[in-house]
């Protein structure tokens, strides 16, 4: 298959995978973000989804623990599918776990939206609503690894704007919380619009996922095999950068980049009269090519989840009561958080570093498990056995800056570094 020229094919190829990234991650992030509605139905208070989308109901009245069981509930069957997933790939086609996860991912989000029409007392609501949140996050596990399973056979620009949509994702879902807290409607018709949208966002990634194959750029790549991605790479940016000459573009950044990745990475040719046989991947031969990375990326998952959002939730403003003191927490924890760590995943379309030769990444991941104690003692009131060091606003703003644009800049980054498998160094 000649490699296709037409642009607008692989511009088109980019734009369904950063809505896939959005579609994947939507249903977590409106969960997440819509804690203090699920907190309020859980207190009895049915009635006042709008007004309490702002209340913290995380204190002793919270009979539940909501925000500890939805942490819980939702990454406990992600470890485990996602470690499934890695078998399941050998007897169920990529097709099947795809289209299937994003149907029943829609399927489970429309029953909850339909649950805020439903009167329903507070015990049966919150075990339909855990068993909600595990179903979906095993589909979301299936969903992902299948996705970047494709992603690892396409140029790494790909998997960066894939998981730019997954950071967008979340700040789709703190502009939904605070129109939803700022709008004039009834509180029924907030909470229902709220938890329709993600069912439209995941309705377009089937679209796009359906779309993929009607795509040049994407036919050229899915239909080879995975030991032929490199050569597809290179391929790749050979293609642009002879675009570039014959539009008369300067050298730049990304074209200098692009020459070196050419000049390192470049492989002699087989010679014809040798036959290779292609050989069936093993899972264990890979782990033993990316386990640095693969552990990087937990250690980084493990951090941003161990806080976020069952601690960063608790924390209020030290202002008086007041505009500020309501908005403070689905700004400064949702929207911020989600805004940096949009951030950060883009910045790997810039640079990569460090590499995957380097010494630093292990390092930046475990210098992240600082922000634990930090956000653990910020001003989170009703407790009695941690005091509280940080009371001011700006001391958790500034944690938060830090924490989101470091999970979104690592989490891209090792995306990014794992399908070259270079880290032997022990």
């Amino acid at each position: 298959m000649t490699f296709p020229t037409d642009p607008h094919s692989y511009h088109l190829v980019g734009i369904s995978f950063f809505i896939l990234g959005l579609g994947t991650l939507l249903p977590w992030n409106f969960f997440i973000t819509a804690i203090p509605y699920f907190q309020a139905r859980l207190a009895g208070d049915s009635n006042s989804t709008a007004r309490t989308l702002s209340t913290n109901h995380t204190g002793p009245e919270d009979a539940f623990n909501f925000n500890n069981w939805v942490t819980l509930l939702s990454q406990l069957p992600l470890l485990l599918f996602t470690l499934l997933n890695s078998f399941l790939y050998q007897c169920v086609p990529e097709t099947v776990r795809i289209l299937g996860s994003l149907l029943a991912i829609l399927l489970l989000f429309a029953l909850t939206a339909a649950l805020v029409k439903v009167d329903m007392s507070p015990g049966p609501f919150f075990s339909i609503t855990m068993a909600s949140v595990c179903f979906i996050n095993s589909f979301s596990a299936v969903l992902q690894g299948s996705l970047f399973g494709q992603l690892g056979i396409m140029p790494s620009t790909y998997s960066t704007l894939f998981l730019s949509g997954q950071g967008l994702a979340g700040i789709f879902a703190a502009l939904a919380m605070l129109l939803s807290m700022a709008s004039g409607v009834d509180a029924q018709t907030s909470a229902l619009g709220y938890f329709i949208t993600p069912c439209v966002g995941i309705l377009m990634s089937i679209v796009c996922y359906l779309s993929l194959p009607h795509l040049k750029f994407a036919r050229y790549y899915l239909a080879k095999k995975p030991s032929q991605a490199q050569a597809q790479e290179l391929e790749t940016k050979a293609e642009l950068l002879h675009s570039d000459e014959k539009n008369g573009i300067p050298n730049s950044p990304q074209r200098i980049a692009l020459t070196l990745d050419l000049d390192l990475e470049k492989e002699p040719e087989p010679e014809p009269d040798e036959p290779q046989e292609p050989e069936k991947p093993s899972v264990f031969i890979v782990f033993q090519k990316i386990w640095l990375t693969a552990l990087c990326l937990v250690l980084v998952f493990t951090v941003t989840l161990s806080v976020f959002p069952a601690i960063t939730a608790m924390v209020t403003s030290s202002t008086s009561p007041g505009k500020w003191s309501q908005f403070f927490n689905p700004i400064c924890c949702f929207l911020l958080f989600n805004i940096m760590d949009c951030l950060g995943r883009s910045l790997t379309s810039y640079f990569l570093w460090p590499d995957e030769d380097s010494r630093l990444l292990p390092l930046l991941v475990c210098l992240r498990f600082l922000f634990v104690p930090l956000f653990m003692l910020c001003h989170v009131p009703q407790r009695s056995r941690l005091p509280i060091l940080f009371p001011q606003d700006a001391y958790f703003i500034t944690f938060m800056l830090l924490f989101a644009i470091s999970n979104g800049y690592l989490v891209s980054l090792t995306m990014c570094l794992a399908p070259r498998g270079r880290w032997s160094w022990v």
